[in-house]
């Protein structure tokens, strides 16, 4: 797939180093419905930058505005007030013909698909171009361009019914790519698959960012696929977006309390309570929590601080995972010795330039 993403790319002109710069800018943005039942405010107050060529996951629970915001993005859903930029142009001052024409540089793939049920594979890809009015020669080349792409090729003439979960997500993003968007908006895209699926797509949709340097926005409520693509995390809560950063960041240094809740469910790391009022009970004992980015996941660390410290250390809790390709671990560890002794092994570990954090002194 890697040759025919190479082939496509040549094709468009795009190169995954044509990156940098402000793709989206999204300023003060609100949105607010009104029904029998009074006002509902869905967005309040949104701002946010997205790099161009960045893979950006927006999280939040459910009912915290994810869906609204995505749909305003391409003026789905029009917003109440606010402006929307894409590529420094202010979407939310255009209408008719030219918002039209903005909309085909925003490709966007769905939860459920949407599919054409009467439609073969090739017919749905086909449908965005036969809307914007190509020839019929462009479009069955440009069909037999996207096919290869996500792998369809030997499915081009079967309908929907006959596909599975996977490979109909495959002909919603062919079909999304069909117009050549320079965004592509991906709301709850892996949601109705099932893990193995969802790596998969998640694995395209990567090769795609990097092969073509399409800029990717991500809506979703599971950390877990924040972590496997993502460059970059909004955390949207209650309406309000709390939380931005680099998905490294947001990782080692949550700062936000449901942050930090979306964070534990990859990476979970409390201790039960009784546990820890036992070890609080050695006065010569402190408990940290030390988190590993990188190089320094792999580097012997602990060893090397029980010699430089001679402090007695215990781990109480260790796991090492990846953030898209780059290692991350966190251990939970007791170190036992003398106020001097701990105070030596967090300068230590600090000098390392890893995250520490202290959870409990002793008593």
């Amino acid at each position: 797939m890697g040759y025919f993403l190479s082939l496509f790319a040549l094709h468009i002109g795009k190169y995954p180093g044509e990156r940098g710069g402000k793709m989206i800018q999204i300023e003060n943005l609100s949105k607010t419905y009104i029904s029998r039942h009074g006002q509902h405010k869905a967005l309040e107050d949104a701002s946010l930058t997205i790099p161009r060529g960045a893979v950006y996951g927006i999280i939040g629970l459910s009912g915290a505005g994810k869906s609204t915001l995505v749909r305003c993005l391409n003026l789905l859903e029009q917003p109440t007030g606010g402006r929307i930029l894409i590529a420094g142009q202010d979407l939310t001052k255009l209408s008719g013909a030219a918002l039209r024409q903005a909309r085909r540089k925003i490709g966007m793939i769905f939860q459920h698909f949407n599919l054409l049920q009467s439609r073969t594979v090739a017919e749905n890809i086909a449908f965005p171009l036969e809307i914007a009015g190509l020839p019929k020669a462009e479009i069955a080349a440009r069909v037999k361009e996207l096919l290869p792409l996500v792998g369809l090729t030997e499915k081009a003439g079967s309908y929907p019914e006959e596909l599975s979960g996977g490979q109909k997500q495959r002909v919603g993003i062919a079909r999304a790519l069909a117009l050549r968007p320079d965004v592509l908006l991906c709301d709850e895209a892996t949601s109705a698959l099932d893990p193995q699926t969802t790596v998969a797509i998640l694995n395209l949709l990567r090769e795609i960012n990097q092969t073509l340097g399409l800029t990717i926005v991500i809506i979703t409520h599971e950390m877990k696929v924040i972590k496997e693509i993502c460059t970059h995390v909004a955390v949207l809560h209650q309406s309000k977006i709390i939380e931005s950063a680099t998905v490294e960041e947001i990782f080692t240094k949550p700062q936000s309390a449901i942050a930090k809740e979306f964070v534990s469910s990859v990476f979970p790391s409390e201790l039960p309570v009784e546990l820890l009022q036992t070890l609080a009970q050695n006065p010569r004992s402190e408990i940290i929590r030390v988190q590993f980015l990188g190089d320094n996941a792999t580097k012997p660390v602990i060893s090397d601080l029980v010699r430089s410290s001679d402090v007695a250390v215990s781990i109480l809790y260790g796991s090492i995972d990846h953030l898209r390709t780059t290692l991350f671990g966190s251990l939970v560890l007791e170190i036992q010795g003398s106020p001097e002794q701990l105070s030596k092994a967090n300068a230590y570990l600090q000098a390392r330039n890893l995250e520490v954090e202290v959870i409990q002194h002793g008593a």
